[in-house]
């Protein structure tokens, strides 16, 4: 599949698109008092940028565990605005994602890794979950969950994971095949990783985000609230212990990567903004060559 190049210009379109859902989901966590701050890319751009970074393609946002699980049920409840889902992987649909992703159903843009699902292709923010960090041999098991969470919710290896781990992964994915089995796995997994209360655990870490930030670990205090920085002329919500958040995550965060890394993460294969994801005639179903 060929990959889109972002023009500039079509990149500040899609960012100024993106906003939309950024508002609305800001005013129903309002609304239904549920706590989120950036993260990643728009965290660092609210510091660095007052707004998207240039090259950033997507907004992603943080809410503590217990918050990230009432989001969906309460958006399927008292969400008014048609326009945008809440989609996470369950028993009856598969998105591809480890967390749960608010789709703007108004516009298209199909990632690479998810054209062959037959899944609405909007524009997505990713919303990732926070859990409590235990300490010690608690920790190091909260890990091993997280890495087969991970496996058996996305299906696929991890990508540049070689040696050990991408040959167990291939071998699990082998010998669990039933789709079954592996909601059952993944349920488990995510029962065991996530056991551990914010407010009995001293530190936090993500562990929806990829084997590098499950490996991070957060003072508790760094996101006891959020404290809130302009962004594109909005106010949003950041960690109030973003320095050490960021130092951590990212180390340098102020200093502005090479040209050869100022780039979007996601590789695009189609997006048109302003085409509805229920009007796009998907070519890419079925067209996924590996059987994991």
């Amino acid at each position: 599949m060929e990959l889109v190049e972002f023009t500039g210009q079509q990149l500040r379109e899609l960012q100024l698109k993106e906003l939309d859902t950024l508002i609305y989901f800001k005013e129903f966590c309002q609304k239904h008092n549920l706590l989120f701050y950036f993260c990643g890319g728009c965290c660092i751009g609210s510091l660095r940028n007052k707004g998207f970074i240039p090259w950033d393609d997507d907004i992603d946002v943080f809410m503590p565990r217990e918050d990230y699980e009432k989001l969906p049920k309460l958006w399927e409840k008292y969400s008014e605005n048609k326009r945008f889902l809440c989609l996470k992987t369950d028993d009856n649909i598969f998105t591809g994602n480890t967390f749960t992703t608010i789709v703007d159903t108004s516009g298209t843009c199909v990632k690479a890794n998810q054209a062959h699902l037959d899944i609405p292709h909007g524009l997505v923010m990713d919303v990732f979950p926070l859990d409590g960090c235990p300490e010690g041999f608690k920790r190091k098991k909260q890990k091993v969950w997280a890495m087969v969470y991970s496996l058996f919710l996305a299906q696929v290896v991890p990508e540049n994971h070689g040696g050990v781990l991408a040959l167990g992964s291939k071998v699990l994915l082998g010998v669990f095949r039933s789709k079954k089995v592996r909601s059952k796995i993944w349920h488990t997994a995510q029962k065991h990783m996530s056991k551990y209360p914010i407010s009995q655990c001293s530190k936090i870490t993500e562990l929806c985000a990829g084997p590098h930030y499950m490996q991070c670990e957060y003072p508790k205090e760094a996101f006891a609230n959020a404290v809130y920085k302009e962004f594109e002329g909005l106010e949003m919500p950041i960690p109030v212990g973003y320095d050490v958040y960021l130092k951590t995550a990212f180390g340098d965060y102020m200093a502005v990567p090479p040209k050869d890394k100022q780039k979007p993460h996601h590789d695009v294969v189609y997006c048109n903004i302003n085409q509805s994801c229920y009007d796009f005639k998907n070519p890419f179903l079925n067209t996924k060559t590996k059987d994991n």
